[in-house]
């Protein structure tokens, strides 16, 4: 075979790999019963060697998901251990120093056998409506109060579901068929994954994974070096105040770039909070990480080789909280780490990131209930929520887009559908994108109101309230947040809250920051602003 058809070769059961991890999301996107799941794709799936190193990540998914599954898979590797591994299996957990960050993740790994040979795992993760404890929210003082906790270990031996598993989590998750389906999903999702992987090598007459591995990860790892020594060598540091919780946090972090390897240190953030809003290190490593690729190497495949060249350090803080520290929302600190990380690159390539932006998701987690001596419906509603991007050194900011969390808007249909409450109004925000040259993206406004003889109480898992979105080069911020009752009666932006009947709970979504002088934005685009209702001065 000649070196141009084996590259051929190689190319072609790449695209074939990741064909398979596509067809794994999609089973789990279809199957799953919670609607953060199959309506905002919350969720992750990639195949692994043998090792646990990840081959190929599946399109739909998320960074805090994908890049924490990188490193979860060797850690199941390390406590099932490979001598109790056998066809059929499949080991799941909520750990959150060692899945995703929090217990409302479930990860899953599924190790794939060619006959009596392991060939490699899949693995994929999505996040649950319940797991018990006080519910999806910051109040919590350590992660016992925060739900069920699932060590590594197995969801099935051989193919048999551990049936005591099942019965512990109906008695402690408030949704259990909904829980309980979501974990059946999980393992499909893996098992599709499998079928396909074997079916693929025995068409192709492959034995094991080894070649295809070493090119995937040849090629990715000098791709990748290739983009980090055209940078500049140095280090360049950056921080910004978040709302926190009872008071505002502060986040540091220094980018250093040299010797093949860019290292991010987050030495100088605050302390471990009281409140549920810290982060396991193993989450803003997968943060830091999307930063670093989103500009050194954005097209560049996201697997092993390329996370390889990052490397993230923190001493113990609130972006490395260790074990019991409360984790719940980890997400809402760990989705401003991008900015964070964005801010110091931008001084070392000044003129090429994008400003900062809304960040964090404005997840609501609504337990709905028929008011006392009323008959209703109760229920757990979880709804994701997005603000706007920050601007473009090019291109203005997206508006009501997920970044850096990349979740898809949930449509209110679905969210109306899972529980009894009425979205009145879901719209853009204008003039909540920062002015610029390029103008930020834009904020939404959302009212929601428990369905007629029903109440709510609902968790608060907001930002960029008390500290807006800054600009870049010029760019002015973007609109802050804000959160209230209809009849003006302001609420926090973090914590669990109620919504009596017939009050509505009004939101209104942070802006992006806007990117260059306000001066330099052309007329035309101006003039276009005005005419779609994104300004209105």
């Amino acid at each position: 075979m000649t070196d141009a058809t084996f590259e051929i070769r190689m190319q072609v059961m790449w695209n074939r790999l990741i064909s398979v991890v596509e067809e794994q999301a999609m089973t789990l996107l279809r199957t799953a019963f919670s609607t953060s799941v199959r309506e905002a794709g919350d969720l992750s799936a990639g195949v692994f060697d043998p090792e646990g190193r990840m081959l190929a990540q599946a399109v739909t998914g998320t960074p805090g998901h994908v890049n924490t599954m990188a490193e979860a898979v060797l850690h199941f590797i390390d406590e099932i251990g490979r001598q109790n591994m056998f066809p059929g299996d499949t080991y799941v957990t909520n750990d959150p120093w060692k899945g995703t960050g929090h217990l409302h993740d479930i990860t899953m790994v599924s190790p794939s056998f060619k006959g009596d040979r392991l060939v490699g795992f899949f693995a994929c993760t999505a996040h649950v409506v319940d797991v018990g404890g006080r519910g999806f929210g910051a109040d919590g003082k350590s992660v016992y109060e925060e739900g069920i906790q699932i060590p590594i270990m197995k969801f099935a031996e051989r193919g048999v579901v551990n049936s005591v598993l099942i019965q512990l989590l109906r008695a402690n998750v408030r949704e259990a068929n909904q829980v309980v389906g979501d974990f059946y999903s999980l393992a499909a999702c893996n098992d599709v994954g499998h079928r396909r992987l074997i079916a693929m090598m025995e068409e192709i007459g492959l034995e094991t994974l080894n070649a295809l591995g070493d090119f995937i990860f040849t090629r990715t790892r000098n791709a990748t070096l290739d983009r980090i020594r055209a940078l500049p060598v140095g280090s360049w540091s950056n921080d910004l105040l978040t709302d926190g919780y009872d008071s505002p946090v502060r986040l540091a972090c220094a980018v250093t770039i040299g010797g093949d390897r860019v290292n991010v240190d987050f030495a100088g953030s605050d302390p471990v909070n009281a409140k549920g809003i810290n982060v396991p290190v193993i989450y803003t490593k997968a943060y830091a990480s999307y930063a670093l690729k989103c500009v050194v190497a954005p097209d560049i495949p996201n697997n092993w080789a390329s996370l390889e060249a990052f490397t993230i350090t923190s001493p113990e803080n609130i972006l490395n909280a260790p074990r019991p520290a409360p984790v719940s929302v980890r997400h809402v600190i760990g989705h401003l780490v991008p900015d964070l990380v964005l801010g110091a690159l931008a001084q070392a390539l000044p003129g090429q990131v994008l400003a900062e932006g809304a960040a964090a998701l404005w997840n609501i987690h609504m337990s709905v209930r028929p008011v006392a001596g009323q008959a209703g419906r109760r229920a757990e509603i979880l709804m994701f929520n997005s603000g706007g991007m920050g601007a473009r050194p090019g291109l203005d900011g997206l508006s009501a887009t997920a970044f850096p969390s990349g979740v898809m808007t949930m449509p209110i249909e679905a969210t109306e559908q899972t529980g009894p409450v009425v979205i009145w109004r879901k719209e853009l925000r204008p003039d909540s994108g920062g002015d610029g040259t390029h103008r930020g993206g834009l904020g939404q406004i959302i009212e929601i109101e428990p369905a007629p003889g029903h109440e709510f109480d609902f968790s608060a898992m907001f930002d960029r309230v008390g500290h807006a979105a800054k600009g870049r080069d010029g760019g002015q911020p973007g609109a802050p947040g804000g959160v209230a009752l209809d009849d003006g009666t302001q609420l926090k932006p973090k914590g669990w809250q109620h919504v009596p009947a017939g009050r509505r709970l009004v939101l209104h979504l942070p802006g992006g920051g806007g990117f260059g002088d306000p001066a330099g934005r052309e007329r035309e685009a101006r003039a276009n602003d005005l005419s779609k209702g994104y300004v209105t001065k």
